[in-house]
């Protein structure tokens, strides 16, 4: 026979394990209840947040932000490094790239979802589609962007490029009488040769972002049609074949501003100070032409119809 205390016993268990068990349940229900409830509120508010924004969109003290446009000079903008929104592409391309999503997003995160403000249109053509076309980068800016560039420091060591000035000045212009000056976007075809993406300098330093040759601020590019050229002066002629290089005429100054770090011989002759290279350094009456050529025949260089001699 079965024994009355033992399954009396065994009924106070099995109603102990089934209260547990219920017990287990209310509190993951009410766990389950309270995460749903702090979900909602949780978009509700960043619903409301999204909105407030919408309505007073951030903006810098006693200017009104247009998200429609976009400008580096913005202080926010500025004090980022290049790097933040550039990235070099892995084919070295000359052409760089508008930053993705994430470079926009982890500022503006608000304004960017919201439909209200068009900030998508800064970058691409058209936002109605799954798939929005991309604007291709600018050839031009509004915005100005110097040049630091520093021919001393290019011209020693690793820095030198293989075939020295003739690496950059390698083209002719204006009929031989001048040389190149690399400018525009192309111009990044012969710095990529050596500013390679992630590129680092002989003492670790970055060289492979915008920051390294860049700044905002105002631009002038050199002159290639300099006071020299209009003495009748052509590279074409004071070259390989008249047994010249770039340093017999020029020298380097390094720490100058970039107009004047090459200094140019002065276009003068029978004039000349001699405070400095000038056409007389070579065109003496013995070296170049030869002591049998008219020297007091100025128009053998000057050939202009508004030439008028120096005073």
């Amino acid at each position: 026979m079965t024994d009355p205390r033992r399954s009396i016993k065994r009924s106070q268990a099995d109603a102990c394990l089934r209260r547990r068990i219920a017990k287990r349940q209310s509190l993951r229900l009410v766990i389950v209840l309270a995460a749903t409830i702090g979900f909602f509120l949780t978009m509700i508010a960043g619903r409301r947040l999204f909105a407030m924004t919408a309505e007073r969109p951030l903006s810098i003290p006693g200017t009104t932000q247009d998200y429609a446009k976009f400008t580096h000079t913005s202080p926010n903008h500025a004090s980022l490094e290049c790097a933040s929104c550039h990235r070099r592409t892995v084919d070295n391309s000359a052409r760089p790239q508008l930053p993705g999503h994430k470079a926009c997003t982890s500022c503006h995160l608000a304004q960017f979802i919201t439909p209200q403000i068009p900030m998508c249109s800064i970058c691409h053509t058209d936002v109605s589609g799954p798939n929005a076309p991309v604007r291709a980068f600018p050839e031009r800016f509004k915005e100005s962007f110097n040049v630091k560039f520093d021919h001393a420091q290019h011209m020693n060591g690793p820095a030198r490029p293989a075939q020295g000035c003739a690496s950059c000045h390698d083209r002719p212009i204006n009929r031989g009488v001048a040389l190149s000056i690399p400018a525009g976007l192309s111009a990044h075809n012969q710095c990529y040769s050596c500013h390679t993406p992630n590129s680092q300098s002989s003492v670790g330093r970055d060289i492979g972002s915008c920051n390294t040759c860049h700044a905002i601020g105002p631009y002038a590019r050199t002159s290639t049609g300099g006071r020299a050229f209009r003495a009748s002066f052509s590279h074409a002629q004071h070259g390989a074949r008249q047994r010249l290089g770039c340093t017999d005429c020029h020298q380097l100054t390094a720490g100058l501003p970039q107009s004047r770090q090459v200094s140019s011989p002065r276009t003068a002759q029978h004039f000349s100070a001699g405070r400095s290279l000038s056409c007389m350094t070579c065109h003496n009456g013995r070296r170049a032409f030869g002591d049998d050529l008219n020297f007091q025949d100025c128009r053998r260089c000057h050939k202009g119809q508004t030439f008028r001699m120096p005073v």
